[in-house]
């Protein structure tokens, strides 16, 4: 009898058994890209990465959507990035900024987002007698930045006392239309999104010019995978446009297959010749003792793509069985500390709540004088435990939280806790900034 019931519980141990095994299979890796996608974008809405109605897949890739609090610090921190690179740490680079209006240009007429007199515009949709000059004299709204840097070209020329190669940079909202044909078989809606272009034109001899877009392609290329999780998703391949450029793109692996984030081409001299009417004498520069006129090299990226591009390899989703055989799910964004939006987040235990809160406000000080972004948690009147906290500063992508409680004023120690390991420790409040900074400026 007692044989038997020890069967009857050993059987039933090992089927619990099999069923824990089954459910620890479990992981990121077993998410198909909707499953991966769904819970970007729920995450994003809801830690304010992102806001909007109805976000879809096409919506974020396309740029048509708003940025929530964290989402334009995350963009703020990839742009600042990419400026300190391209620009700051370089002597041949310098920073230009073009208007985002333009006049009637043949080089920007095709495919471009136009603004029309709206009397003139409902004249034609009622067929009535239009002026002719009215829409003639329609103001463009700037579909890249390449033009603006042409443009400026000549006055940077002086500027470097005629001496090739230099760069002009911008980062700066362009105007890009995309179609949207969801309405019927036959509708075909023009949808203006406006994204945020960081682009490099670069003026160099003929002769050197094809090294210098080999050049430029490695650093980008480089430049992309120093931030990723899994730096392969980033990856570059030879293109050709509708008018037969010949370049190369760099494309990030989203869930659905791979989509451009930046795109290198040799212009040759073709758009700089053609916007300073054909005038080649002004435009020579020199290269050692020869005069001649520079090709032109656009390096341009999308910064709002890479935005969603880095939200996406930061993702981690996991699926883990507690003690009671229930599934919990958890996502994280192991953000490069570079990019996090917050790299420190501030919480009080329990201890007496105004001498804690100076303390706080105290650290926050020391923390945003070293230009450490802080997420004052410590503010909140809703109480929320340990772990409620983890998790929602691994959904924001929080690097560090701090918890202040009353063994700090007992003798300094507070609670920091690392997001990517996890793991919980006492250090003296007097080396927190020290450690944060040197982590930071390591990574």
């Amino acid at each position: 009898m007692v044989l038997k019931v020890t069967n009857k519980v050993f059987q039933h141990n090992w089927k619990i058994l099999g069923l824990w095994l089954d459910l620890r299979k479990c992981s990121k890796s077993t998410f198909d890209h909707s499953d991966l996608t769904e819970a970007l974008i729920e995450l994003c809405q809801k830690r304010h990465f992102v806001s909007g109605d109805n976000i879809t897949q096409d919506i974020l890739i396309n740029g048509h959507f708003n940025y929530g609090h964290l989402g334009m610090e995350l963009k703020r921190n990839l742009a600042t990035n990419w400026w300190g690179l391209m620009v700051l740490s370089r002597e041949q680079v310098f920073g230009v900024q073009s208007p985002h209006q333009l006049k009637g240009n043949q080089n920007y007429d095709n495919g471009s987002m136009k603004l029309v007199d709206v009397a003139a515009l409902q004249a034609l949709l009622n067929k009535k007698d239009v002026n002719k000059d009215i829409l003639k004299g329609h103001i463009i709204l700037r579909p890249n930045l390449l033009q603006g840097a042409i443009r400026a070209y000549i006055k940077s020329l002086n500027l470097v006392n005629r001496k090739l190669p230099f760069g002009l940079a911008e980062i700066g909202v362009c105007y890009q239309p995309f179609p949207v044909s969801k309405c019927s078989a036959v509708c075909h809606v023009l949808r203006s999104a406006e994204v945020e272009l960081a682009s490099l034109v670069w003026f160099s001899s003929p002769r050197t010019s094809g090294h210098w877009l080999d050049y430029w392609v490695r650093q980008r290329l480089m430049w992309w995978r120093k931030f990723a999780k899994s730096p392969s998703s980033f990856t570059a391949s030879d293109s050709q446009d509708q008018d037969g450029i010949k370049g190369t793109m760099l494309y990030f692996k989203f869930p659905w297959g791979k989509e451009p984030i930046e795109t290198l081409v040799n212009l040759e001299d073709s758009s700089l010749v053609r916007e300073h009417h054909g005038n080649k004498s002004s435009l020579q520069g020199r290269d050692g003792r020869k005069n001649v006129v520079p090709h032109v090299l656009s390096v341009c990226a999308n910064l709002d793509r890479g935005v969603i591009a880095f939200l996406f390899d930061s993702l981690q989703l996991t699926e883990k069985v507690d003690s009671k055989l229930s599934i919990n799910k958890k996502k994280v964004l192991k953000l490069h500390p570079f990019l996090a939006p917050f790299k420190v987040a501030l919480d009080m235990g329990k201890g007496p709540t105004v001498e804690l809160r100076q303390v706080c406000e105290v650290l926050f000080r020391e923390l945003s004088e070293r230009r450490i972004t802080v997420w004052p948690g410590y503010l909140e009147t809703m109480h929320m435990s340990l772990e409620q906290l983890s998790v929602r500063y691994d959904e924001m992508g929080v690097i560090f939280s701090i918890v202040i409680n009353e063994t700090t004023l007992e003798n300094g120690l507070v609670q920091l806790r690392n997001r990517d390991t996890t793991m919980k420790e006492m250090v003296h409040i007097s080396e927190v900034r020290d450690f944060l900074t040197k982590y930071i400026q390591k990574s």
